[in-house]
């Protein structure tokens, strides 16, 4: 069986992979993005639901809003609203065709992630197990009743890896672990910008969670994120047994492709049994000698921001900036801390690219984020290095700054077994995200960056084989506009 180890090793990008082995898209075989079930009743969710208002860059902080609705269709529209929902179209010149932009952000736009919750006592909503159609803002009811939960509403957040790998192909794996971190957070963050507090957990029996929710064989749950609204949204009545309405989950492909090497690498992932765990080592801080200002405010409300969130296609590379400050803020929103069972240590470093910061010389640095520091790691301009490293992309050059998010899987695996490999992941696509919504409530815009020349970044980072493994690029900026478009 392939280990982790195993896994990220093969799935490196190099020049002479990338000439090896050549991929032609299958345009007729792209798996449908939307999963649903057929035969099951649908509930419809409130249109235009009350938008929270708490300022973007408080909830990233922690702060809790207070537009917790008392009514359940309408506190599940708002809440997957802001979190999972269509959020725009583009429409493409050369045939007229459209496709759908989502508030959770994915790779390659080809979203793997799918939402499914089970509700226990929410005012005026049958108790049962839901999955989320996002195509038509509706709760595909899939079964009523008890599920014995411990908190009122509870959200797994599943994986149909085909989607990705269509495209992808073996480095597969690591993008849907990414896109499951952007999803855990565009749902935490929604929730706490409404009144609610949440946790994650990534410690479960993966095929009894499966098999509780009969899921399709080709979607795979990633995490369980348990939300506990205010008791004004409860009710007392019971529920009754559970009864199944079937449903079948339509077909995504006339085909899919089989990748024997991401099968192995989550079953090499997978657990069986709930197990205890180690607690993760934390990593000790080191120093820098730039000391970062005090982060900006902004009254940019959260539901606006999260709204027209979007992957910027390019960013000017002209003159533009962005201050000091507004760096200073983008890495505190990442540094927040995350709720998750495995989040008690963090395995992500950050390194800059930095292009266009007033204040801060053209160079790469590391962030020391317990004293909020940065420690200048190479001088000069980078623009040519951070777009040749990832991948020949010019917006890696033509943003006013990069990141490359270098995970420990050591200690991580140390922790967890084998299981911390997924952990790393989500820890990246979760720090992507809050990157995502803090630059945009900055009047900035963001892309994350799953392709990247693996090796090289270490080699041109100075960093050894102990410091861990580049997991994700991003970048912000301010964005070129984008004529595809639509509201």
């Amino acid at each position: 069986m392939m280990s982790w180890r195993g896994y990220h090793e093969f799935t490196k990008h190099s020049p002479e992979s990338l000439r090896r082995t050549r991929h032609v898209l299958d345009w007729e075989n792209m798996p449908d993005p939307f999963r649903h079930y057929e035969g099951v009743p649908l509930l419809d969710l409130p249109a235009d639901p009350p938008a929270p208002a708490t300022p973007m860059l408080d909830v990233l902080q922690g702060a809790s809003g207070s537009t917790l609705a008392a009514e359940g269709s309408v506190f599940l529209s708002q809440l997957l609203y802001h979190a999972a929902a269509i959020s725009a179209s583009k429409r493409i010149p050369s045939t007229g065709s459209k496709y759908a932009l989502r508030v959770n952000p994915s790779s390659g736009n080809l979203h793997p992630t799918e939402f499914h919750f089970i509700s226990q006592g929410l005012n005026q909503w049958p108790d049962g197990l839901y999955h989320y159609r996002p195509s038509s803002h509706m709760a595909e009811q899939r079964a009523i009743g008890d599920f014995s939960l411990n908190c009122p509403l509870r959200f797994i957040l599943t994986s149909i890896v085909w989607r990705e790998a269509w495209k992808y192909r073996d480095r597969a794996y690591r993008y849907c672990l990414l896109d499951i971190g952007h999803a855990w957070q565009a749902l935490t963050l929604a929730a706490r910008a409404m009144g609610c507090q949440s946790f994650a957990t990534g410690h479960f029996p993966d095929d009894a969670i499966a098999q509780s929710l009969r899921l399709n064989d080709d979607e795979w749950p990633f995490l369980v994120v348990d939300l506990h609204p205010g008791s004004i949204l409860l009710s007392a009545n019971a529920a009754s047994n559970t009864a199944w309405f079937g449903g079948k989950a339509n077909e995504l492909s006339k085909e899919s492709v089989d990748y024997p090497r991401i099968d192995e690498i989550h079953s090499a992932t997978k657990l069986h049994e709930v197990t205890e765990f180690r607690s993760a080592s934390t990593e000790s801080d080191g120093i820098g000698e730039i000391q970062l200002p005090v982060p900006a405010s902004s009254g940019r409300a959260f539901g606006d921001v999260a709204r027209i969130r979007r992957s910027a296609l390019d960013f000017c590379g002209g003159t533009e900036s962005m201050t000091l400050v507004q760096l200073s803020t983008v890495l505190a929103a990442a540094n927040a801390p995350l709720v998750a069972d495995f989040a008690s240590a963090r395995f992500l470093q950050l390194y800059l690219y930095v292009h266009r910061v007033e204040g801060l010389q053209p160079g790469v640095y590391r962030f020391w984020p317990q004293k909020n520091q940065l420690q200048a790691i190479r001088p000069g301009d980078q623009r040519v290095a951070a777009a040749g490293l990832s991948l020949g992309q010019d917006l890696a050059g033509n943003a006013c700054v990069a990141f490359s998010m270098v995970g420990d899987f050591e200690r991580a695996t140390i922790a967890f077994g084998d299981r911390g490999y997924r952990y790393v992941f989500f820890e990246a696509g979760a720090l992507g995200h809050r990157l995502y919504l803090a630059a945009e409530a900055l009047g900035l815009g963001a892309t994350g960056i799953g392709a990247f020349y693996d090796d090289e970044v270490h080699r041109y980072l100075g960093l050894t084989s102990a410091a861990g493994e580049v997991v994700y690029h991003f970048a912000i900026g301010h964005p070129v506009p984008d004529a595809r478009l639509q509201a």
